[in-house]
């Protein structure tokens, strides 16, 4: 018989990190089903230098905060450098990533293989939805630059980041290339 009393629970404490440029339907489905796994559960919003923003990092932070605002445990940190410095400034155990395909896998399986022989970090990856799992911030993007029509995305961007980007095509703030096939405004 052992005498060994049980330890008291760790805390959990994973990040989701991504550019989320934008912040898509998708992504929401994984934090809302992710936050369910863990204590708390950070949203890391960061930036890559080969990719054209549609948003800069301070909005995106923001508008994600405001998504976010009503889930418990869920919090929003931005951060440049690389994802494992944020984890370990965390002190999170897991990192939490979203699939849509065999592709995503592929290429994920890798990174969390590299996570967890440099930094000991896990990685828990869960499935989007159906209705997501052709949704990209990069198609998104590429949608709005290539001239689009952006109300067509209320089913794949939650609405105040449409209606954010909405107002940004409108104001100017962000200029959307024309192309010989698609028609001017």
């Amino acid at each position: 018989m052992s005498t060994k009393q049980p330890s008291a629970k760790a805390f959990r404490r994973a990040v989701f990190p991504g550019q989320f440029d934008p912040i898509t339907s998708g992504h929401l489905d994984v934090i809302r089903r992710g936050i369910k796994l863990f204590d708390e559960l950070v949203i890391g919003v960061g930036t890559n230098p080969d990719k054209r923003e549609m948003f800069t990092l301070d909005e995106r932070v923001a508008m994600i905060r405001g998504l976010v605002k009503d889930l418990p445990g869920a919090r929003v940190e931005k951060y440049t450098g690389l994802t494992m410095d944020l984890v370990r400034k965390l002190q999170a155990t897991t990192i939490l990533r979203g699939i849509r395909d065999a592709t995503d896998l592929r290429y994920e399986f890798q990174l969390a293989i590299a996570n967890r022989t440099v930094g000991g970090i896990e990685t828990v990856f869960i499935m989007t939805g159906d209705q997501y799992a052709l949704t990209s911030s990069s198609l998104i993007r590429q949608v709005v630059m290539l001239g689009g029509d952006v109300r067509k995305l209320k089913t794949v961007l939650p609405a105040s980041v449409l209606k954010r980007l909405q107002q940004k095509l409108k104001s100017g703030e962000f200029r959307q290339e024309s192309t010989p096939d698609a028609p001017s405004t």
